[in-house]
């Protein structure tokens, strides 16, 4: 297949099917059979999950994060709030929700931020990444198992603790990186 840009014509891969090897209501790992342009065929595991949406929350020169585990890679991080869109719902709703639910924090003038596909080679995993410029407290977190700690981190710090590790999560890092380089107003 191809397409053109700027004058110039693009070619493109070929998928010539694609079998389901498991799939749940949040994960479907199949595996494509493709075709590059010089004719090689390969198969590709690819993995499609469900949208997700997180929010950058500042107060200040604040930013709203939860320290938590992750087991699948055996570390303790700092993380933006967010989860998994429900069907039927908006994504800046779902990004609100997951912010409350995991913090106590309500945002206030939630906009867009940016789009993201974190592993683009291999899955179709999109972030949805939204800014709120403030917060009211309403109480604590709803499920006490997303975190170990929720706390208003400087921006200031942030680079740091990437550069420390404590900031793995390639969302977290976009949405954080997203805001010093260009803040909102």
């Amino acid at each position: 297949m191809t397409a053109e840009r700027g004058g110039s014509k693009l070619t493109q891969w070929t998928i010539h099917g694609e079998r389901v090897v498991d799939e749940s209501r949040r994960l479907r790992l199949s595996i494509a059979s493709v075709e590059l342009p010089d004719g090689v065929r390969f198969e590709q595991y690819v993995m499609r999950m469900r949208k997700a949406a997180m929010m950058v929350v500042l107060n200040g020169d604040d930013v709203l994060m939860i320290w938590r585990h992750r087991f699948i890679v055996d570390r303790w991080v700092w993380e933006l709030p967010g989860g998994y869109v429900d069907p039927n719902e908006q994504p800046a709703v779902t990004a609100a929700r997951e912010v409350e639910e995991e913090t106590g924090w309500r945002p206030r003038d939630v906009r867009p931020l940016v789009s993201m596909q974190p592993n683009i080679g291999n899955a179709d995993a999109e972030n949805l990444m939204f800014v709120a410029t403030s917060a009211e407290w309403i109480g604590e977190p709803e499920d006490i198992n997303e975190a170990e700690r929720v706390d208003w981190v400087p921006l200031a710090t942030v680079r740091e603790r990437i550069e420390h590790g404590e900031i793995i999560g390639a969302a977290s890092q976009v949405g954080l990186l997203h805001v010093l380089a260009f803040p909102p107003r």
